[in-house]
């Protein structure tokens, strides 16, 4: 998490909160003035004048625990003191400026016992636990993460109804409601993140990203989200991945950057134009207006190219199996009716046997998945001497005569087993693969 000004921010609010000064009911006593730009009839009146100079005493320390200890008697003293709310945000601010975060949290959750939508303490708290989180592991992080998040929620849904403290100036408290809104958006998003809501971390993660675009731990995790999305966003995805790149930690940055290349060449069909994208997105917190990537053609669209500029006589069995599988109806009809019929020589690795069917993977995205891309009927019983053993690369011949296109298996007859790999023409293995459906 990056380092931000939200808590000095939030101490500074708070303490102005505080400088409400109650009103001193007692005969024959003063009304004390509030503070400059306060709203007099919106201070409490505190009746006893003993409770009053403990008030005053603890508000006007201006050492953090000396002030902490005023108020943590005045607490004891008078736990249901009218100014209750009011002492603990000081109690809160005091605690923050010491740098005690035990009993920082612990304050802001007292003070939501008294009012569930004290944003100032959800705020504390949602920053404080999501802080926690992705400084610890395991189970200590996910349960902090989940009460950031929840903490987050609910700061989401009370921001509306914060008042501005009396003294603050109108741009400070749009200020401190904007840093609010990101820390609640922040911990909220990354929340949901977690647990695969991606809809809900894509609104979430977005807002906060675009307050603070530089925030690696924003930034990431929505370029996560939108590419793990059903079905994935990659061209916001590929665009948050290759600016998580530009700010991530040093150490970080060659491996998502890899990452983000990895998933442009997986959208778009290659790495032309990836480095126009990473300098759009090393000038842009967000994508430009228009910013698009013209995706990879379908793998109708590759097979209709291939049939129409290769002849199937010169394809791989790779090739084949692409645009059998994939081709438009006119495409497999051009293939199939050069191949059916044809006596072959082949090479493949074997994945099941019998002594009359062999079952073989011949292109290398089956041989590498061990699935079965031909079944191949012998001729004649092979003799157990002769039995091929699964995984071993075999050199057969055979005749295509039907196939299915999905999954794809070809059906070839009259089988043989040959001594050694044939001669020219035969169709072995290819080195490259079938494209990939997106």
């Amino acid at each position: 998490m990056k380092i931000s000004p939200v808590a000095i921010v939030l101490a500074l609010a708070i303490a102005a909160a505080g400088q409400q000064t109650p009103a001193q009911n007692q005969a024959g006593g003063s009304t004390p003035q509030a503070q400059p730009g306060a709203t007099q009839s919106a201070a409490p009146v505190i009746k006893d004048p003993a409770e009053y100079n403990a008030y005053m005493g603890a508000m006007q320390q201006t050492d953090p625990n000396a002030k902490i200890s005023a108020l943590e008697a005045f607490m004891t003293q008078y736990p249901n003191s009218v100014v209750k709310v009011d002492a603990l945000e000081l109690l809160l601010a005091a605690y923050q400026q010491s740098g005690n975060e035990a009993k920082t949290i612990e304050t802001a959750q007292k003070l939501l016992e008294g009012n569930p939508n004290n944003v100032r303490a959800l705020a504390i708290l949602a920053y404080s636990y999501r802080a926690k989180a992705m400084s610890s592991q395991g189970a200590d992080a996910q349960q902090a993460l989940t009460q950031a998040q929840d903490y987050g929620q609910k700061g989401l849904g009370a921001i509306n109804t914060f008042q501005k403290p009396s003294g603050m100036s109108d741009a400070d408290f749009d200020k401190l409601k904007g840093q609010m809104m990101e820390i609640f958006e922040s911990a909220a998003g990354n929340g949901a993140f977690q647990q695969k809501d991606y809809p809900t971390a894509i609104k979430n993660l977005k807002a906060a990203s675009d307050v603070s675009p530089t925030d690696f731990s924003l930034v990431y995790p929505l370029a996560l989200s939108y590419l793990q999305s059903t079905p994935p966003d990659y061209i916001n995805g590929i665009w948050y991945a290759a600016r998580a790149s530009v700010v991530a930690p040093a150490q970080f940055k060659a491996q998502i950057e890899k990452y983000a290349e990895g998933q442009y060449d997986k959208y778009h069909g290659g790495d032309d134009g990836w480095t126009d994208v990473l300098a759009q997105a090393q000038a842009n917190p967000t994508p430009p207006a228009g910013f698009a990537i013209k995706p990879a053609p379908t793998p109708a669209e590759q097979a209709h190219t291939l049939a129409g500029s290769k002849a199937p006589k010169d394809m791989s069995f790779a090739e084949w199996e692409m645009v059998l599988s994939a081709g438009q109806q006119a495409d497999q009809d051009t293939v199939w009716n050069a191949i059916k019929g044809v006596a072959l020589q082949m090479e493949g690795t074997v994945i099941a046997a019998t002594d009359t069917e062999l079952q073989i993977a011949a292109s290398q995205d089956d041989i590498d998945g061990k699935r079965a891309d031909i079944v191949l009927t012998m001729t004649g019983p092979i003799p157990a001497r002769l039995m091929p053993k699964v995984g071993a690369t075999l050199d057969f011949g055979g005749t295509p005569e039907s196939y299915t296109p999905s999954p794809f298996v070809m059906t070839m007859d009259k089988g043989t087993l040959l001594k050694a790999a044939a001669p020219a023409p035969t169709h072995h293995a290819p080195v490259h693969h079938k494209p990939a459906h997106k």
